[in-house]
């Protein structure tokens, strides 16, 4: 099985029009559950997430008109209402600022590796996408009116993807984090937005400015990217951001941070337990082990299962509530230097990698082990 292939091109309403009639089934899968874990899970009823949407939108609409024509598409094409979609694009503020009087719930163990490090010589960044059991993903391919191409993973009913590249060889790969300082009423542009101007981006530098040009609602950590060797990843916190580079060749992060003086946050309530740490650490230890490193040891490293289920390839705890029943959706190996992205449909302990190229004619059928 492989993630749906969605090619978009023309105008950003355009583009958001065929998203929501090629993903329609799967943006109301999205929605159905997301309504609901915002009832359960932080306490927000229907109404209240859509007046909190309309705000954010609002706010979208002066600070990214494209991203805003993106979701007035979406709502076109897909036949919902204009303010869910923009729910679902402002879910990370919505749910992220509950999180900071909560424990976060599991995310997601990111790396990079650099062409000195990597046994073909190319520079690698990717992660295991940990997130709630059922979300439907896709693989967007958008061709800009300038020419740009962007390759991404991404939610159905999302504007622009998340985890991918850009035919410039700007690489993204992202964790949830959380503090005491995060607020989405501060309606700072949200974490899906500078997303999707990341992948737009022309080079590193005008990346990573997307993450630190202006204050956040909420905490994230952006692992950015540039063919052909850099690498810079961003703890941001709402107000202020720590970087880090890699060490011996790679880099690894998962969903605490690293350097929260630096970001100026007060963390707390990371997890019920420390597996955030563990996967932090146990990936490190994994690519650590052999110089340079293969990509068999590297998707072996993403199917690990130490400590399961809280381990590297995540699973579900059936002794968990359903409100905190999280795995692997989706894990991805983004290659800058031959430009491609390689995605599994579910945890890669159980699903083949899939490669997807800018030049694909057809959807992708060859899988890798």
């Amino acid at each position: 099985m492989a993630l749906p292939l969605v090619r978009l091109e023309g105008t950003p309403y355009e583009q958001g029009l065929a998203h929501g009639e090629a993903l329609r089934a799967r943006i109301a899968d999205n929605l159905a559950i997301y309504f609901e874990r915002f009832a359960r899970e932080v306490g927000l009823a229907r109404d209240e997430v859509l007046r909190r949407a309309a705000r954010y939108a609002a706010q979208i609409a002066g600070r990214s008109p494209a991203y805003h024509e993106g979701m007035r598409g979406l709502a076109a094409g897909s036949g919902f209402a204009f303010e869910a979609i923009a729910a679902l694009n402002v879910r990370y503020e919505l749910f992220y600022d509950g999180y900071a009087e909560k424990p976060l719930p599991d995310g997601c163990t990111a790396f990079a590796i650099l062409p000195e490090a990597s046994a073909d010589g190319h520079l690698l960044i990717g992660e295991n996408w940990d997130w709630i059991v059922g979300v439907q993903g896709a693989v967007l391919h958008t061709r800009e009116p300038g020419g740009l191409e962007t390759l991404a993973f991404s939610e159905a009913g999302i504007v622009g993807g998340k985890i991918g590249l850009n035919s410039r060889g700007v690489g993204l790969a992202i964790n949830g984090l959380t503090s005491a300082e995060d607020d989405w009423a501060r309606l700072r542009t949200p974490f899906h937005v500078r997303c999707y101007e990341i992948l737009r981006a022309p080079d590193l530098a005008a990346a990573a400015a997307v993450v630190s040009g202006e204050e956040r609602s909420c905490s994230t950590n952006f692992l950015l990217a540039g063919a052909p060797d850099a690498v810079v990843n961003i703890e941001a916190g709402p107000r202020g951001v720590a970087l880090s580079r890699c060490a011996d060749g790679c880099l690894v992060h998962a969903n605490h941070f690293v350097d929260p003086a630096a970001a100026g946050v007060h963390e707390r309530n990371v997890e019920n337990n420390r597996h955030s740490h563990w996967r932090h650490a146990r990936l490190a230890a994994l690519l650590g082990r052999e110089r340079p490193v293969g990509r068999a040891a590297l998707r072996a490293a993403l199917r690990d299962h130490d400590r399961h289920p809280y381990s590297v390839c995540f699973h579900v705890d059936p002794a968990d509530p359903p409100e905190e029943r999280y795995a692997t959706l989706t894990s991805a190996i983004i290659d800058l230097t031959a430009r491609t992205l390689e995605l599994s449909d579910g945890p890669p302990c159980q699903a083949e990698y899939v490669r997807y190229t800018f030049a694909q004619a057809a959807p992708p059928a060859r899988s890798l082990g």
